[in-house]
């Protein structure tokens, strides 16, 4: 490194560094296609130089050159832009979004400890002819304030991580002194004149710390603290098992009668229900962490597609567990490329079929009770359930006859079966026939749900929906020959009673009439492998899975319960039904019931 540090400290000073660059990288993508789409917006345009200015700074700190290289020849692109001398062009956009792929990779890089590539020659000469209209030579001339902020001191670094933490948020989101055509603010990037590593401390080496002051107004955002995720996850275990204890308690309460109980157990309850909240505020994060990258990846296909597209992003600061947040990148990365590969057709089809050449896809999330819904739609081509159908039958993944009966809605759901594709050839973005499975599989693993709506010619809506958090699970109790099993609260619909003779069977299905509706009939009993009641009335959950609803005949309800959830023994995991356990109330073990798998089993599966 750059400066003189133990072990210890460089490290930290470089995790903080890995940290805060990703986050800088991923507001970059989405700034850039921002600024793409409206190049005379100095705002923005100052916003994205601070961005790379500020990732150059830290790099040159920490010894990274690649990083330095690649920061400086984009800061002189972008200067000659901001002085007016050469607009943005094409070619400009295309290597800042190539200079942004390069910086994740090298950030990756460093963080597995492996030596850096140097940065490409030719992105920088690209680069460099850019900013001087076309000569290489006369690049370097094109940024004097940029040159001299290489290298930075221990207190510029530590200035700059500062203002990293919360203390003004991270460079390039906002600046109310920005002033388009001037240099970025002393807090972005600090200005040293030399290596610290050859430049003795002179007399008045404070002073660049003078800038951090205005941190502190009243005006800036609240200051944070940076907590190792490990201790979160602790907090929330420990709180799962606290809301054990207060649901076995209150299970007691009722057959011990004593008045003081029930005031302990109550206000016990009720700071149990804060404490909860407040831990799991704590693990929430803004969507809008996963989404940032969202626009980059849209102009990117689109540009390897030679379609137009642009991308929305509604409802970024919604939010959601941190695991949740984590996990739900890649199926949605699968959904929007899907969106631009299959969904959006090329701009000549678009006009020809009255439509704009640019498509539209539509990133949304919002938050419903105690679940969030995530959407992701277009106004595309639309999917055909004919071809959907016939393809599957091609590819040998069902049975002609078994496709010939499926409804419009259920020839949708084929494309989530592993191995389809409708596409004859195989790309670097579809064909092989992997994606919409592990989308669907990434779903239920974290207790959610996709539906699908398309109309051919009009688009497509694919809509997720998840539970708040991974980490306690509203559920509906219900009860089974002296058994409890959980099913998720999101997935049910409604509960009601039927009398065995109001049961039908269509087409080999038993069904309920619901409301002039046929809905299909799934025993628990059945199902499980266990004798059936003799019980002429019996209990149904109405549920939920996918556009699909059925009944789950079951014994009796117990009720709504917050239950932890706890992975299933190494043994049962895999087997299809099972989603998870909980101890309820009563201190005895329910199991969690896999409501897809309960209908692809029970009902399509004809058990």
């Amino acid at each position: 490194m750059s400066a003189a540090f133990d072990d210890d400290t460089g490290n930290d000073i470089c995790a903080d560094f890995l940290i805060e660059a990703r986050e800088i990288l991923d507001q970059l993508g989405e700034q850039m296609v921002a600024l793409e789409r409206s190049p005379a917006d100095r705002e923005c345009l100052n916003a994205v130089f601070r961005g790379f200015h500020t990732i150059k700074g830290g790099a040159g700190f920490l010894d990274f050159p690649p990083m330095v290289a690649i920061c400086h020849a984009v800061e002189d692109r972008l200067n000659a832009a901001r002085s007016g001398e050469v607009p943005l062009d094409a070619d400009a956009f295309d290597g800042a979004q190539q200079s942004l792929d390069l910086l994740v990779d090298l950030l990756d890089c460093v963080a597995a400890g492996e030596v850096l590539m140097p940065a490409p020659q030719a992105l920088l000469d690209g680069l460099r002819a850019g900013a001087s209209g076309g000569s290489v030579a006369a690049a370097p001339t094109s940024a004097p304030t940029a040159e001299a902020s290489d290298d930075l001191d221990d207190l510029d670094f530590e200035a700059l991580l500062d203002s990293l933490h919360g203390s003004g948020g991270i460079p390039g989101t906002h600046d109310a002194a920005a002033v388009p055509g001037t240099a970025p603010a002393p807090t972005s990037a600090p200005v040293a004149s030399a290596p610290p590593a050859n430049d003795p401390p002179p007399p008045a080496r404070a002073q660049p710390a003078a800038p951090r002051k205005p941190a502190a107004a009243p005006h800036q955002e609240d200051p944070t603290v940076r907590v190792d995720v490990r201790r979160l996850d602790a907090m929330v275990n420990l709180v799962g098992e606290l809301v054990l204890a207060r649901n076995r308690l209150k299970t007691i309460r009722p057959r011990l009668r004593d008045d003081e109980l029930d005031r302990a157990v109550t206000t016990l309850d009720a700071a149990t229900s804060r404490l909860q909240s407040a831990v799991m505020m704590a693990r929430m994060q803004p969507v809008g962490r996963v989404f940032s990258r969202f626009p980059k990846l849209a102009r990117d296909v689109a540009r390897q597609l030679q379609k137009k597209v642009e991308l929305e992003v509604i409802g970024a600061e919604t939010e959601l567990d941190r695991n949740l947040v984590e996990a739900l990148s890649d199926p949605l990365v699968h959904l929007v490329r899907n969106a631009i590969d299959h969904g959006i057709e090329s701009p000549d089809a678009r006009i020809a079929a009255g439509k704009p050449a640019q498509g539209q896809v539509e990133l949304s999330a919002q938050q419903e009770g105690d679940h969030v819904a995530i959407e992701v739609r277009d106004d595309g081509a639309g999917i055909d359930p004919d071809r959907i159908r016939d393809s599957a039958v091609r590819k040998g993944l069902i049975e002609a006859e078994a496709a010939a009966r499926l409804s419009s809605d259920e020839c949708l759901q084929l494309i989530f079966m592993a191995g389809f594709s409708t596409r004859s050839e195989v790309s670097d973005l579809s064909g092989r026939g992997v994606g919409m499975d592990v989308v669907q599989s990434k779903i239920r693993e974290l207790s959610g749900e996709v539906q699908i709506q398309s109309e051919p010619g009009r688009g497509s809506r694919f809509l997720i929906r998840v539970p708040l958090t991974l980490a306690i699970l509203p559920t509906l109790l219900v009860e089974l020959a002296g058994d409890v099993y959980a099913l998720p609260l999101v997935r049910v619909v409604e509960v009601l009673s039927h009398e065995r003779g109001q049961a039908m069977q269509v087409d080999g299905q038993t069904v309920l009439d619901l409301r002039q509706q046929p809905v299909p009939l799934l025993s628990l009993r059945r199902w499980l492998g266990l004798p059936e009641t003799t019980l002429e009335e019996s209990t149904a959950v109405v549920l939920q899975s996918g556009e699909q609803r059925f009944c789950l005949a079951v014994d009796s309800v117990r009720g709504r319960e917050e239950v932890v959830i706890k992975a299933l023994p190494k043994t049962l995991r895999g087997l299809a039904g099972y989603a998870g356990a909980s101890l309820i109330g009563d201190g005895r073990m329910a199991l969690i019931l896999d409501v897809d798998a309960l209908y692809r089993t029970g009902v399509r599966g004809g058990r």
